[in-house]
């Protein structure tokens, strides 16, 4: 791959980096980025960050334009999350909604759902979650219990979801329900889009050991849903959500060109944190364990370059983005775990007490969840060596 950009590239990486000078917060280039603490307050803030961006057009820029994107180059989505991540901008709010839903409404969806849905997605209007995991059914999606039976017009939803991102915020769900009990048990599924403000849908938070609520345990008593909600055929949901996935991968980027962005972070803070005197960089041992992850953090960028390509040649995205995922989630946990160590004893405080910007002991703790999330460490080991390596299948 030529490391290289056009002046064409170029120019774009200039507008996008203007229109977020002009457009960012007050105060937000220079450093004041905090959010409100306050729970909707965030969501609020948020929700209209999300809608300036829209208006700017710099929402879902890989979207053909047809459905409010740019038909962005792949080159161009690379760009877009450097700049994105050097102004250290708010995130959007409706990730899954622009990451995963969208996208596989454009592939499988009808066009009165596309009409209907996309531009709610893209201006932060609904937000949306994503109904998978639950209770028994989590990196074993094809076990899921929740069920959904027609009777007349409508289809009856009843069952619990867990770890849903976004639940208490979120407008609409991408839910999966069994509506048969046929033999093969990823038959029988359908994907429906449903109403998440209806009676019988309660969503309870589960509260992270760092105080934050990202999570959620969704229940359905007696929801409804519609024909005109369900996304491509009735027990054939399984192939619906290989589609989600799919885009979902694509979406790693942004955590790629983080983790540069957390490495050089971390550079400034081994020259910030001293002992006996000196600067921690200077010691040897802390030295040789940021060679370890700057090495890694250069061979994530390379390989995700590498599977970049891959996914250009071929015309569409493969199970190569199971090495971007498995490889940037584990670094990022031993990068934050690195940078709790080094502040020795006060390393468990992560307030007023703290030693160092207390970020780094709340995004350790965040960090178990990242290798969790999107598909387990384990899943993308077994995809890894079963899609890509050719290895016989692991037991289940």
């Amino acid at each position: 791959m030529d490391f290289s950009f056009t002046k064409k590239e170029e120019e774009y990486r200039r507008t996008l980096r203007i229109w977020l000078e002009e457009n960012l917060p007050e105060g937000w280039i220079e450093g004041k980025r905090d959010l409100p603490e306050n729970e909707e307050e965030q969501a609020q803030f948020l929700r209209d960050w999300q809608k300036k961006m829209n208006d700017g057009g710099w929402v879902a820029i890989a979207w053909p334009e047809k459905y409010g994107g740019q038909s962005a180059s792949v080159i161009e989505e690379i760009i877009y999350h450097q700049e994105m991540v050097r102004a250290g901008a708010p995130h959007l709010i409706n990730y899954i909604g622009i990451h995963m839903v969208g996208p596989t409404l454009m592939d499988i969806g009808t066009e009165e759902q596309r009409e209907k849905f996309i531009p709610k997605i893209l201006n932060a209007e609904e937000v949306w979650c994503q109904g998978y995991s639950e209770p028994n059914a989590g990196s074993d999606l094809s076990a899921l219990k929740t069920s959904a039976v027609k009777q007349g017009d409508k289809w009856i939803i009843n069952g619990q979801k867990v770890w849903t991102s976004y639940g208490h915020l979120a407008d609409r769900c991408f839910l999966l329900a069994r509506t048969s009990n046929l033999e093969k048990k990823h038959k029988g599924i359908t994907v429906f889009l449903v109403d998440m403000k209806q009676p019988g849908v309660e969503v309870r938070p589960i509260i992270q050991m760092n105080g934050k609520h990202d999570f959620n345990e969704v229940y359905f008593n007696d929801a409804v849903a519609y024909d005109e909600e369900i996304v491509g055929e009735i027990d054939e949901g399984w192939k619906v959500m290989i589609n989600l996935m799919l885009h979902e991968r694509t979406g790693i980027g942004a955590q790629i060109f983080t983790l540069e962005k957390q490495f050089s972070d971390l550079v400034l803070l081994t020259n910030e944190l001293k002992e006996n005197g000196q600067p921690l960089i200077k010691d040897p041992f802390t030295r040789q364990k940021m060679v370890e992850l700057y090495t890694r953090c250069r061979g994530v960028l390379l390989t995700y370059y590498r599977n970049i390509t891959t996914s250009m040649k071929r015309g569409y995205p493969g199970a190569e983005s199971s090495m971007d995922k498995l490889m940037s989630s584990e670094l990022t946990k031993d990068l934050f775990e690195f940078a709790v160590s080094i502040q020795g004893h006060q390393g468990v405080l992560w307030k007023e007490d703290a030693l160092a910007n207390p970020f780094w002991q709340l995004d350790y703790l965040s960090s178990f969840g990242v290798t969790i999330g999107g598909g387990t460490s384990e899943v993308q080991r077994n995809t890894i060596g079963e899609r890509l390596l050719g290895l016989p299948k692991d037991l289940r």
